[in-house]
């Protein structure tokens, strides 16, 4: 029943996010109220993968080290960062055309760094191939990009303030739910 819950929520989380991409007059004809309905599929998603994950088993390959550790913590950090940055148009926005496309990538190949199980290849691995094919989508769509114009040094700053608390509340909310997230 794990393994179900799990693959649904993948599979929800890809049909959710293209729909729109692949379907559009689908997704057209129901307006506004399209939204609501593609943020119930995502919560009902991430209740899925969550709930799938903490009882699916599997093949175990490799496990956390304290170097593996410190590199997903730092690659944490960055995809925070560039989440963050996202709002306001930081500096890197001027290289890296989808910021939170790129954190996601980011996010979820750091927790396969630290996570060597077949559980966390479906569900980790899902979600990264997920927002490598959403980029794959977004450019074949053809949408013009011009980089945003450099924001202020004080957005910056609060992008990489934001991002330190962001990583500081995610690793004791992992504290909180048994998973230690430092080394």
């Amino acid at each position: 029943m794990a393994w179900l819950a799990l693959i649904a929520g993948v599979a929800l989380w890809w049909g959710a996010h293209l729909w729109k991409r692949v379907a559009p007059e689908s997704r057209a004809r129901f307006g506004d109220p399209g939204k609501g309905i593609v943020t119930g599929l995502l919560v009902l998603a991430i209740v899925l993968m969550t709930l799938g994950y903490r009882g699916a088993e599997g093949a175990f390959f490799w496990g956390r080290s304290p170097a593996l550790v410190g590199i997903n913590n730092l690659l944490m950090l960055l995809a925070f960062y560039l989440f963050a940055s996202s709002g306001p148009k930081t500096r890197i926005t001027r290289v890296v055309k989808n910021p939170q496309l790129t954190a996601f990538k980011i996010w979820a190949a750091s927790h396969l760094l630290v996570n060597g199980d077949v559980p966390s290849f479906v569900l980790f691995g899902g979600l990264l191939a997920w927002a490598v094919v959403e980029v794959i989508v977004l450019k074949r769509a053809g949408v013009p990009w011009e980089p945003p114009h450099p924001a202020p040094i004080k957005k910056e700053v609060t992008a990489i303030v934001a991002a330190i608390v962001a990583t500081i509340v995610v690793m004791l909310i992992h504290y909180w739910l048994g998973v230690v997230p430092w080394g």
